[in-house]
């Protein structure tokens, strides 16, 4: 039976979930654009039917949505931040793990302050 050559198995680590969640919140931010885009234009076709879409935006479930937004399009934004570093500076790949981390704390920093606030107008009045 033929051996594998050695270090070729990928073994995952913190590259391949941040793989995966640039990919899923890359997905949730484009499938948002295209439902803006689309109440927008509407405000063309219609302004009563536009403010009446908007005022269904207008709920507790619709501000819980917004918080998940916030978190992706900021984990996105950093983890992209990272994905330059690595491809493009020379250093890059050797601190992957320095920089993931650094992903997490600047989600964490900008994250809670905003969930905080925005849960509080969401909730509060």
């Amino acid at each position: 039976m033929p051996s594998k050559p050695a270090g070729t198995l990928y073994r995952g680590r913190e590259g391949m979930w941040s793989w995966v969640a640039h990919r899923i919140t890359g997905v949730g931010i484009f499938f948002f654009l295209l439902v803006h885009v689309l109440d927008t234009a509407l405000v063309r076709v219609s302004p009563e039917a536009y403010n009446e879409v908007i005022g269904t935006y207008k709920n507790p479930v619709v501000g819980l949505l917004e918080v998940g937004l916030v978190a992706a399009i900021l984990f996105h934004a950093f983890n992209g931040i990272r994905l330059i570093l690595v491809d493009f500076w020379a250093k890059g790949p050797r601190y992957q793990r320095q920089l993931m981390i650094g992903v997490g704390v600047g989600w964490v920093v900008l994250f809670v302050p905003f969930v905080i606030r925005h849960l509080t107008h969401v909730f509060g009045g």
